[in-house]
Formats: structure tokens, sequence, C-alpha cells
């Protein structure tokens, strides 16, 4: 009896944390969910062994599919499984470049350790994927129905040990057809950053829209005053010529699944980020024609332009005053603040007139460039 409590102890292992530090273990973790618990042992030794097994596979069918579909954070991986994956590398990279799903799972049927880890594949197994643009591995590593993966899948809502999510990655890619898979599996694009390798809070949608934004088509042709009208008609013209076509579709797929797109596009324009906003407004003028809820400022499912129009001209009226209160100081830096909002408000209006006929060009109008060409080794990593 001593013996075979020893053993299965040792099978428990995997699921209770041994080895790793984990830092939420509240009574609702989707990593250690609740389960039935052992009845008591019988007095046949050979009934309490099967009845011992059944409780076990009952667990580990349980953990397995929580694991795989609830939202994960943080990482729950071991550094030891995390340097088993780096020493794999040299073998799986091959692998996906050649996107073999007979070699995936050949390799992973045979030396899965570093891949997966508690019932699901590691975090950097399918983050990998993502990288490498292995569309058919992604695939059966979400779906894990393929025998060799004896149960293990990957989860899109797994939050890596860096500190973001599957979708953020895609997004950083600009992989449209890797979005929609992931979306297909249950991702989330509401899901954002944590932690101290990354920048604090970003949702899919700003890798999306910032990564855009550095691309160096926009940044070496946009005017340098952003005070100036010009500036406003330039941006527009850029954003909707063919070499931006790829990204905007990437920032509309991620911006249909994301909420309160109009609290989005306010955050870009208080902080003064024009192009930001103007992709954006672009990108995802449909759902935003819909209306959001901002709700401390008493709006509620008008159209989106309308409430940031509205915003806009408050926050001139408000600047406005506070110039009038400041003798001296920061009145050079207020009317730089009120120059912005005018030039933001124009912005909104020009595309809430004019949006639909734009985005009927540009989706006209194939990009100029493939992905490989748009994004040269030192690209911009708006995550981290």
């Amino acid at each position: 009896m001593e013996i075979m409590h020893k053993a299965t102890e040792s099978a428990y292992d995997e699921d209770n944390g041994k080895g790793k530090d984990v830092s939420s273990m509240e009574e609702n973790d989707p990593w250690n969910p609740s389960y039935r618990c052992a009845p008591r042992p019988c007095k046949d030794l050979t009934d309490n062994v099967k009845l011992m097994k059944e409780v076990l596979q009952e667990k580990h069918v349980l953990f397995a599919v929580s694991r795989a579909t609830q939202t994960i954070v943080p990482d729950r991986t071991p550094q030891s499984m995390n340097d088993a994956f780096v020493n794999k590398l040299p073998r799986l990279v091959p692998i996906l470049e050649k996107d073999s799903v007979r070699l995936f799972l050949n390799l992973f049927k045979h030396d899965s350790v570093g891949l997966a880890w508690g019932f699901v594949m590691t975090p950097p197994t399918f983050n990998q994927m993502i990288v490498q643009n292995a569309l058919r591995c992604a695939k059966v590593a979400l779906e894990g129905k393929a025998p060799e993966l004896n149960g293990h899948r990957a989860n899109p809502n797994y939050m890596n040990s860096r500190g973001y999510f599957p979708l953020h990655q895609a997004a950083e890619m600009f992989s449209a057809d890797m979005i929609k898979l992931l979306f297909h599996y249950g991702a989330s694009a509401n899901l954002r950053t944590s932690g101290p390798e990354v920048i604090e809070g970003l949702l899919p949608l700003h890798v999306a829209v910032e990564n855009a934004c550095r691309h160096k088509f926009l940044e070496e042709n946009l005017l340098p005053d952003k005070e100036n009208t010009d500036y406003v008609y330039r941006l527009i013209q850029l954003v909707c010529l063919p070499e931006m076509k790829i990204f905007l579709d990437t920032v509309r797929l991620i911006a249909e699944r994301t909420d309160d797109l109009v609290v989005e596009v306010w955050k870009y324009i208080k902080d003064g980020k024009l192009a930001e906003t103007a992709v954006l407004l672009l990108a995802a003028q449909k759902k935003i024609r819909m209306g959001s809820c901002l709700k401390p400022d008493g709006y509620s499912k008008a159209d989106g332009f309308a409430i940031l129009s509205n915003l806009c001209t408050e926050d001139a009226v408000a600047i406005d005053l506070e110039i009038t209160q400041n003798r001296v100081g920061k009145k050079q830096q207020l009317k730089a603040e009120k120059n912005l909002k005018h030039m933001a408000l124009m912005l909104v209006i020009a595309i809430s007139e004019a949006g639909e006929a734009l985005d009927s060009y540009i989706r006209a109008h194939p990009e100029m460039a493939p992905l490989q060409q748009l994004f040269p080794s030192t690209h911009y990593s708006a995550i981290s």
C-alpha cells in the first residue's frame, strides 16, 4: 500500500506545481481546477488500484481540458522545461520552417521534453510556431487530436514567461492567417501584456497599430510638424496607400474582436498619437460607427465618431480655460496640446465623412511588397 501511495504521489507532481513557484494558487485557478477527491481505500488491493487509476485518469482529463481552454496567467512552465526547449530548437526550427506536420508529430512522439509540460504544449513551443508562421503545425497543435500528441494541445490564451499571449505575437508578425486560426480556436483579443519584460497593459490591437506606425515607409514620409493641417492630409494619404494595406488588414481583423474601441482611440488622441489614431480609425471604422460605451462621460452606444468629436471639442475647451488661468509657465505646452486636439478632431471628422470611400479604395489595391520585405530583421517591436 505504501509503494502504491508513493507512485500515485509521483504521478501528481506535474500537476501540483512542484519544482515551480506558482504565484496564483487561488480557489478558481484554471491551472489547478477543483476535482473529485479519491474515495476511501478498499480492502481489496486490486479494486483499490483500479479505483485509484480511474480517479487519476479523471483528474488528468480535467486538468488537460482546463489548462488548454482557460486563460492561464502567469506561465507555469518550470525553467528546466524552458531550458530543454532551447536545447530542442536546432531540431524544431527546420521542421517549422517546412511547416511539416509529419516531422513535428514524429519529434513530439519520440522526444516531447521541452515541447510539453503539465498536459499542454509549452508556451515557447507554440510561440515558435507563430514566429515561423507554421500554420499547419499550429493548427494541429491547437486541435490536439493527433495520437502522437498523447492528448497535449496548445492553449491560445496561455501567457508566456515574457508576459504576452499568442495573439500578441501573431499581431507582431502581421500574419492574418495565423490570427484567424487563433480566433477560430478561442483566442481572446482582450488580454493584456503583463510583467517586467514587456510594456504593461498592451492589447494585441496596440501591438498591431503601433508596429504599423513605426514602419519605415510611414516614418520617412510623414511631415515633421504634427500641429499643421498638412500633416493630417499627408497622414491620411499615406495610410491609404498600398504599402500600408497589410497593416490595416491586420488591425481591422483584431479590432473586430476587441472591446471598447472608442476608448482605445481616445487614449491615442489624449496622448497626441495622430498616426496611431488614423490607422485605428480607418481600419476599424465599421465597428467604431456602431458605437461604444463610455459610461463615465455619459455616452452609451452612440456613433463612435460622434463621441470622439465631442470629446475632442470638450477637451479643447477645457484646455482654453486652463490657458486663461495660467499666466506663465505652461501656456506654450497647453497651446501645443490644444493644436493637437484640433488636428485629432480634423482627423476624426475627415475619416467619419470620407472613411467608407477610402476603405473601398484601400481594399481594391493589393499590398506592394510581400511580408518578408516589409519586415527586415531589425524591425521595431511594440511588445517589449
